[in-house]
Formats: structure tokens, C-alpha cells, sequence
């Protein structure tokens, strides 16, 4: 399917970074899967035991990054109150320039209230919380493409701030939004995003959201077809026909960029199972 890009993505929960890499290394060997994924948490969520193993994400995509050669690579998406934007442009910067310009640059507004409880973080509330996401997409903007960048918002201030290198991607990486809050976060998607993350739901509140999204694409002249949609489908192993028909459903409905969600323990094998039995038979 010619408008659809395939990647992947592993939670880095209740696995090893050994275990991940074995499935970045065979997804980068396959040309159609074009890139690949890591979440955004400090402790496993899903169901999983909050003590278990959980990788920081954005140190780990720096591993997966230097260990690949071609998949586009990104965190779906970073929760923005966990670190300053002007923190986090200098991150991406770096993931850009040593994966030689294959960042995908995902954000959000942020929700896990048990990590910003256990560790002291501020939750705002909601609304603020998407405001502040809006100013971190400008803040990292003026910062990838300013040589000193000068921001005067309600949550964030830049005064000659500095960001060298820049990326190797112009103007800047791609940016990826998650969220579907239809007055607030769909905004900021149609007016920052270049992919939009679906958090979920049936195929009704699915094209319900791309609805809502055009409108606000609409007021503010923007073309929505310079969004790419996307979902983040869990692969059933036992069952990838099940799989490959829910997956199948979001392209139907609009989804242009579909995320292959691989969750641990790992079969062997996997990634060329999935890849023949669901992406090569859509």
C-alpha cells in the first residue's frame, strides 16, 4: 500500500535492552518497515507490575538509534512535563545527529499521574497541560532553527538560548503528537504536527477524531493531508490474522502511518512472522 508506512514499537517494559534491540535489528533489515518506537514511562503501565524492569526511553533510543542503519526512529510520544522543552531540543538534537537525520520528534501533554506523584513532578491540570505542550513545540522549534533563540510564553522563556549542533533534518525532525482531546490537543495537532498518534478507540471515535482534526485544520488554513494519521495496533502472535484484520480496519478508515505494537516476551522470529502474515498479505 503505497500511502501507508509500516514500523514497529517496543514498550521498554517487563523486557531487556538486548531482547529490543533483537527486534530493531531485524525490523532494520526489512525495507518495509520504515520506523520504529520506544514509550515514554518510568515504571511499567498496561497491567504490568509498577516494580518491574522499565528503561528510561530517550537514552535507550539513543542505543537503538546508533545500532540501526535505516529505520526512522522516535519515542511515541515523550510526556512533556518530565523535562524541560529546552532540555529536550538538545536531546533531539543529539538522536538526530548520530542517527544521521532519522528522529521522528513525538510529544505530548503528559498523564501518568503515578510517575509525577512517586518522583515530585508537577501534574497540571489538563487544559494547562496541552498549553504548556503548545509553547515546548515552539520552544523546540525557535531552538532547532534559530542561532539563538528568544521565547517569551506563560510557561517557558528562552533569552539567547543556544542549541549547537542543530539537527541534520531542515527545517527541523518531524513532529509526532499524541492525544485526541478535541478542544485543546487537536488543535495543537493541526497546527504542529506533521503525524498524529490516535491514542485508541473503536473505528467510530477514530473517524470522529479525523473530523474534528480537519475542522481545526480548516481554521487555521491548513491542508490535512500534511498530517499522516497513525495507530499503534498490538500484535495478537497467536492470532495475527486477527491482527492483520484490526489493522486493516484503521487503513480502511484513514490511518497512513501504522505502528506494528510488539510487546514482551518476544517470539523468535517475530518481526519476519508479522511482516508476512499481516503487513505482506494487507
Amino acid at each position: 500500500m503505497a500511502n501507508v508506512s509500516f514500523g514497529i514499537k517496543t514498550a521498554p517494559q517487563m523486557t531487556t535492552y538486548e531482547n529490543m534491540l533483537r527486534i530493531w535489528e531485524a525490523a532494520d533489515a526489512i525495507p518495509v518497515l520504515e520506523h520504529a518506537w520506544l514509550f515514554d514511562h518510568f515504571a511499567p503501565i498496561s497491567g504490568n507490575p509498577i516494580d518491574g524492569p522499565c528503561l528510561e526511553g530517550w537514552t535507550l533510543l539513543a542505543a537503538l538509534a546508533a545500532r540501526t542503519q535505516r529505520l526512522r526512529v522516535g519515542i511515541m510520544v515523550t510526556g512533556n512535563t518530565y523535562r524541560h522543552p529546552a532540555v529536550l531540543a538538545n536531546m533531539g538534537a543529539t538522536i538526530d545527529i548520530l542517527s544521521n537525520g532519522r528522529l521522528d520528534f513525538g510529544i505530548g501533554a503528559g498523564w501518568n499521574e503515578m510517575e509525577h506523584d512517586m518522583y515530585g513532578i508537577p501534574l497540571y491540570a489538563p487544559g494547562e497541560r496541552i498549553r504548556r505542550m503548545g509553547e515546548a513545540c515552539e520552544v523546540v522549534r525557535l531552538l532547532w532553527t534559530q542561532p539563538k533563540a528568544n521565547f517569551t510564553g506563560k510557561y517557558y522563556q528562552l533569552h539567547d538560548a543556544l542549541c549547537e549542533p542543530k539537527p541534520i533534518q531542515k527545517p527541523y525532525p518531524p513532529f509526532t503528537i499524541g492525544g485526541s482531546g478535541e478542544q485543546l490537543t487537536l488543535k495543537m495537532v493541526a497546527r504542529y504536527a506533521d503525524i498524529w498518534n490516535f491514542v485508541g478507540g473503536d473505528i467510530d471515535v477514530f473517524h470522529h477524531k479525523i473530523a474534528i482534526l480537519h475542522e481545526h485544520c480548516r481554521a487555521i488554513g491548513r491542508d490535512p493531508a500534511e498530517i499522516r494519521i497513525s495507530v499503534q495496533p498490538a500484535m495478537d502472535y497467536e492470532h495475527l490474522d486477527t491482527s492483520r484484520a484490526n489493522v486493516k480496519r484503521y487503513i480502511d478508515a484513514g490511518a497512513s502511518h501504522v505502528i506494528l505494537n510488539f510487546r514482551a516476551p518476544y517470539p523468535e522470529h517475530i518481526v519476519e512472522r508479522v511482516v508476512d502474515e499481516v503487513v505482506a498479505k494487507i
